[in-house]
């Protein structure tokens, strides 16, 4: 065996036994002789991939890829690197070239479905992960990633089998366990949840996400000091992780003099950084200026972390201007007051609709303060039920609304049945429960059609309040719309339009519109209406409302822990001088602007 044969031999053992460090210089060494050596290439691409610098391997296995297109190897390598680097859709393409060349890889089939969970196809990313288990049937990652995607869906009790399978083929996995607290939390289940996160640290005492998921544990049961300590922890084992300062930024109100702002604003522009890390900490920038009345600053991040966000996100304007004609063009008057009363009779769901942002949650956690009510939060329920009914029942798109003219009084029974019962078994003791997922406003027509003693509150607030808020918030999923003020803009006035299009064709008292400035100035004059509203009797912990023990998984966790307050009513006016754009596009509605 010669020199260039040790050293190659040399750098691969160190591969193998995780010296990644050793490897990088070994194999860096080597390639200084033999520049040309596909597989060398691939190797030292590997060693920076574990050493998290992503911005160096990317030269590295471009270079592999010019030697040699025919290698699906270096591929899957690039798009690891891509993925790592927050650039999705290259590294979808990418992993697509080496299916392309050898679609027999698990690895391959289970990071590109990984990739489809980043940019919310879920469903697309489950047939991958089925590839990927039907090819390696003991690829843990594939289950636990799969589980994600059943939880994106809200199937938590299926993602838990997933994730537990998992579990069964490494019990030494500490991200399952990560995954496994996030999955209870969902099912209300919080001490094991907390549990199961604190298991992870046994397992992982550096595991950030495991820190992380306990602060958001907290914070959702209004726990916040506890949860703020938490976060910090989170940030000192993982400090170059952008998503655990938006999380800490998001627990209370940052203080002028912070050390973590320095720490944030180093890491939103950071070159090195991941695409992601860069677009959440720009938006815990944002926050964190705006708490202590650095106007300019915060909205020069909210700008870059959003424009960042716009780049990995596949929103359609126009695909999104269609939909809402559709639906105005489909759910006529007429068509309503001939279907109108054939659903299912059950008074059990209170829907909570609207912008996001616009007081969904504040209504929410109001109701969900008397005894009777159980708040469910944000429900993709409705959606499921309407899209995985039996065939002739299903209001599937793209067919949708289009085939609602063709749903009879059996079938719209049916669905409504469907989602009371799945309801029901929510809160099986509850007279009442709320689903205030906000895009549920897509669908007024089609919940008075299906179930037409829901009670539907539509919650509105000043409209560039709502779009600021929404601007300056980052989304875990969906809301697409919202990471440009003009595309924000159009989509704020296409959903004022078709909720003064529901007011139109839906009977009087199928809705209640709830406007949030009015909440916040009258809390018990609109409390008792909300209560009226929805059939239930007075109940005085109503006013109570930052009092009541029960998670809150929304944007708007610590502002429901707190009594009312009137800081959020004209917000956007010390921001005027920037919303230009969005201005512009409200403009068209002379109401839109107050």
């Amino acid at each position: 065996m010669n020199a260039a044969e040790t050293q190659y031999r040399d750098a691969l053992t160190a591969l193998q036994q995780g010296r990644f460090a050793d490897a990088e210089r070994q194999f860096s060494r080597f390639l200084k002789g033999h520049p040309d050596h596909v597989g060398a290439l691939n190797l030292l691409t590997i060693a920076l991939l574990n050493l998290q610098r992503f911005a160096e391997a990317e030269p590295v296995i471009a270079r592999a890829i010019a030697l040699n297109q025919s290698s699906d190897v270096s591929y899957y390598n690039y798009g690891l690197i891509l993925k790592q680097r927050g650039k999705l859709k290259e590294a979808l393409e990418q992993f697509d070239r080496a299916l392309a060349l050898n679609d027999k890889v698990a690895d391959t089939w289970n990071n590109r479905g990984a990739v489809l969970n980043d940019v919310g196809h879920y469903g697309r990313a489950l047939a991958d992960f089925d590839r990927a288990i039907a090819l390696n049937p003991k690829l843990a990652a594939a289950y636990l990633d799969k589980g994600q995607a059943l939880a994106a869906l809200q199937r938590f009790d299926e993602a838990l089998t997933a994730n537990d399978r998992a579990i069964a083929l490494e019990p030494r996995l500490a991200r399952a366990y990560v995954a496994r607290g996030a999955l209870l939390a969902s099912l209300n289940r919080h001490d094991e949840a907390l549990a199961a996160y604190r298991q992870a640290l046994a397992l992982d005492p550096s595991r950030a996400a495991a820190r992380s998921g306990i602060a958001a544990k907290l914070r959702e049961l209004g726990r916040l000091d506890e949860a703020l300590a938490e976060s910090r922890e989170a940030i000192g084992l993982e400090p170059a992780n952008g998503e655990l300062y938006y999380d800490y930024a998001n627990v209370k109100k940052v203080a002028a003099g912070d050390p973590l702002i320095d720490a944030m604003a180093t890491l939103a522009g950071e070159d090195g950084a991941t695409v992601t890390d860069r677009v959440f900490a720009n938006f815990a920038l944002g926050k964190a200026y705006a708490d202590i009345g650095d106007h300019e600053r915060a909205f020069a991040h909210w700008q870059t972390g959003n424009a960042l966000k716009r780049g990995q996100v596949d929103y359609d304007d126009a695909r999104a201007a269609a939909q809402f004609r559709a639906i105005e063009d489909v759910f006529t008057q007429a068509l309503i007051a001939a279907k109108s009363g054939q659903g299912d009779p059950s008074s059990l769901p209170i829907f909570i609709l609207g912008m996001p942002r616009s007081g969904t949650t504040l209504v929410e956690q109001i109701l969900a303060s008397h005894p009777q009510v159980h708040g469910a939060g944000e429900l993709l329920l409705l959606d499921r039920v309407l899209h995985e009914a039996p065939p002739g029942v299903s209001v599937r798109p793209p067919e949708y609304p289009r085939n609602v003219a063709g749903l009879d009084g059996s079938a719209l029974g049916a669905l409504g049945a469907r989602y009371a019962s799945a309801l029901q078994q929510l809160a099986p003791q509850a007279a009442r429960v709320t689903d205030k997922l906000p895009a549920n406003f897509f669908y007024a027509g089609m919940i008075h059609l299906i179930l037409p003693k829901a009670r539907i509150i539509h919650t509105v607030r000043d409209p560039v309040d709502t779009c600021l808020s929404c601007y300056s918030n980052l989304f875990v999923n969906g809301q697409d719309f919202t990471y440009d003020l003009r595309e924000l803009g159009r989509f704020y006035a296409r959903y004022r339009n078709l909720m003064a299009h529901w007011r139109k064709v839906l009977p009087p008292d199928a809705m209640l519109e709830v406007a949030y400035e009015d909440v916040v100035g009258d809390l018990e004059g609109q409390a008792r209406r909300l209560l009226a509203y929805c059939g239930l009797p007075w109940d005085d912990r109503c006013l109570a409302f930052d009092k009541t023990a029960r998670p809150v998984q929304t944007a708007s966790a610590s502002q429901v822990r707190q009594p009312i307050y009137r800081q959020s009513v004209g917000r956007w006016r010390v921001y005027e001088k920037w919303l230009g754009p969005l201005l512009e596009e409200l403009s068209a509605d002379p109401t839109a602007v107050r």
